[in-house]
C-alpha cells in the first residue's frame, strides 16, 4: 500500500510541478514548452534591480506575491543599471574586485545564487541578463564600460553560465536595453553568446533585449544562438500598435518564437515626461492581449516603481511615487494572471492568430480588435478593447454547436454564453458593457470540447 501511495505521489508531482523542468522551443517553433511538451505561457515581470536593491526578506515577499498572481518569469540583471558596478548591493557587496569582470566577488554572486534558488521554490524562472547595456555600450546610463573587448565579454559570460550550468530555471537574455549600433557592438554580443554556450553547453534558452521600438530579429534572427525573439515596444505612445512588431516577427523565416519583453509599464509617464499622463492597467492589458493574440508566446508586464525597486530614501527615476512593496498591488499585475488563465484554459499550442475571423472591421488605433483561433477550429478568442460590437465569421469555428464565455479582463470574472447552433455565417457579438476602456475577451468554443471556464482554472506549475 505504501508503494502504491508513493507512486501516486510521484505521478502527481511530475504532472503538477512542471516548472521544475527545463524549457525548450516547441515543435512548431512558435512557442516555448516544458520538457514534457506542455505549453509554457510566459507571464513576466521586470525587476531589473532585483539582485542589486533587495534583501532576502524582500525577495521572499516579492516572489510570494508574484507567484500568487500567476507570474512565472522575472526579468533581472546581474550587473544592474543603477550604478550596479560601483554602488554595493543591500549587503554592501559589489560584483567585481577593482571593477574587473574577470575577478568576480564571490559574496556578491552568492546572493545572486540565493535569489535564483529562491525563485525556483516559487516555480519562477529568472530571465537573467548577464549585464545591463551601459556596461558594453554607454550610450547613456552610469556605466562604466567594463566589457571593452570580445575576449573579456566571452570569458565573463562563460564563467557566469558555468556557475548556473545545472540551474534549470534560468533563461539568458543578452542586450540590456541597447541596440548594437556598430559592428563592434554586434561582435561583443556574439562573444557573450559564445561564452554562455561554452559555459553551460547550450543548456539554456537565449534571447536579446533591445532598445525601444526594436526587436532582436533586426540583428540576430539568423544567429543559431538566438532561441527566440524579444521585442521592446517601449513607453512612447498610448495604444502602441504592439501587434505590428509581433506579427512581423511571427512571420519571419526561419520560424522562431517571439515575445514583447518590454511594453508600456504601469504608472510610467508617457514618453518619460512627468508633464504627460501615465500608463494605466488598461494600457498593460491592451498590450498583453494584442501581443499574444498576434502570435506572442506570452507577455512581460512592467511597473515603473518595481523595475527600479524604489522605496523612500532612494533617488526617484522617471517619477517613481509608490514604494515597490505597495506597487506590487497595483491592478495591472493582478490582471496579468487573468491573461494567463484565458490562454491556459484553451489548447495554447494549437492557437494561431487569424484576423480573418473578423468579417468587416478590425478597428483602428485604440479600437483594434485582435482575434485568434485553434488550428482545428475548436475555439476562437477575441479581444475587444472598448466594448464595441464584433462581427465574426462563424464558419471559422468548426462546430455545429457553440458555447463560450464573456470574460472580464479587468476583474477576472466571466459570464457563460448559452449554447447555440452555429449559423456558419457572419454573426454579431455585443459585449455585456461598452465604452472607452471597457474591454472584454470573447471566447467561443465547440461545445463538444467542454473547455473550462478560465475563472475556475488554477495556474499550471505555480504552487
Amino acid at each position: 500500500m505504501k508503494i502504491k501511495t508513493l507512486l501516486l505521489f510521484l505521478t502527481l508531482f511530475s504532472l503538477y510541478n512542471i516548472n521544475a523542468q527545463w524549457l525548450k522551443v516547441s515543435k512548431d517553433k512558435h512557442h516555448l514548452v516544458y520538457e514534457n511538451e506542455k505549453p509554457f505561457i510566459w507571464i513576466g515581470d521586470t525587476a531589473w534591480e532585483l539582485f542589486h536593491r533587495t534583501t532576502k526578506d524582500e525577495v521572499e515577499l516579492y516572489f510570494s506575491d508574484r507567484a500568487s498572481k500567476g507570474f512565472n518569469v522575472i526579468q533581472a540583471v546581474a550587473l544592474a543599471e543603477s550604478d550596479g558596478i560601483r554602488t554595493p548591493n543591500s549587503y554592501n557587496e559589489v560584483p567585481f574586485i577593482d571593477e574587473n569582470p574577470l575577478q568576480p566577488n564571490e559574496k556578491y554572486f552568492e546572493y545572486v545564487d540565493w535569489v535564483i534558488n529562491k525563485a525556483k521554490d516559487y516555480n519562477i524562472y529568472i530571465a537573467l541578463l548577464p549585464t545591463w547595456g551601459d556596461k558594453w555600450y554607454k550610450k547613456w546610463g552610469s556605466g562604466p564600460v567594463i566589457f571593452t573587448n570580445n575576449e573579456i565579454a566571452e570569458k565573463y559570460c562563460e564563467w557566469l553560465a558555468s556557475r548556473y550550468k545545472y540551474q534549470n530555471n534560468i533563461i539568458w537574455i543578452l542586450g540590456g536595453d541597447r541596440n548594437p549600433d556598430t559592428k563592434k557592438h554586434i561582435e561583443i554580443i556574439r562573444a557573450m553568446a559564445k561564452g554562455l554556450i561554452k559555459g553551460d553547453n547550450g543548456k539554456h534558452l537565449i534571447s536579446y533585449h533591445p532598445g525601444g521600438d526594436k526587436s532582436s530579429s533586426e540583428w540576430f534572427h539568423n544567429e543559431q544562438w538566438l532561441s527566440f525573439n524579444m521585442a521592446q515596444t517601449g513607453h512612447w505612445r498610448k495604444h502602441e500598435k504592439v501587434f505590428q512588431m509581433i506579427k512581423g516577427n511571427y512571420k519571419l523565416q526561419p520560424t522562431k518564437p517571439c515575445i514583447n519583453g518590454e511594453p508600456q509599464y504601469e504608472d510610467i509617464p508617457v514618453r518619460f515626461s512627468l508633464d504627460n499622463e501615465r500608463f494605466t492597467d488598461y494600457d498593460v492589458r491592451e498590450a498583453a492581449y494584442w501581443s499574444i493574440l498576434s502570435g506572442a508566446f506570452g507577455h512581460t508586464y512592467g511597473n515603473n516603481n518595481i523595475w527600479q525597486m524604489w522605496k523612500h530614501g532612494r533617488k526617484k527615476i522617471l517619477g517613481a511615487r509608490l514604494p515597490w512593496n505597495i506597487a506590487i498591488h497595483q491592478p495591472g499585475s493582478t490582471q496579468m494572471g487573468y491573461v494567463r488563465k484565458v490562454f491556459e484554459s484553451r489548447p495554447f499550442l494549437e492557437m494561431i492568430p487569424d484576423q480573418q475571423i473578423l468579417s468587416d472591421y478590425f478597428g483602428q488605433d485604440y479600437n483594434n480588435i485582435r482575434t485568434a483561433r485553434g488550428k482545428d477550429g475548436s475555439f476562437i478568442i477575441a479581444y475587444i478593447p472598448n466594448g464595441q460590437t464584433a462581427r465574426l465569421r462563424m464558419q471559422k469555428l468548426k462546430a455545429d454547436s457553440v458555447s463560450g464565455y464573456w470574460y472580464n479582463p479587468r476583474e477576472g470574472t466571466s459570464k457563460k454564453i448559452d449554447t447555440f447552433v452555429n449559423p456558419k455565417t457572419d454573426m454579431n457579438f455585443v459585449p455585456i458593457s461598452r465604452g472607452e476602456r471597457t474591454d472584454w475577451v470573447l471566447i467561443l468554443d465547440d461545445s463538444a470540447k467542454k473547455y473550462p471556464d478560465p475563472v475556475k482554472l488554477n495556474f499550471i506549475g505555480n504552487r
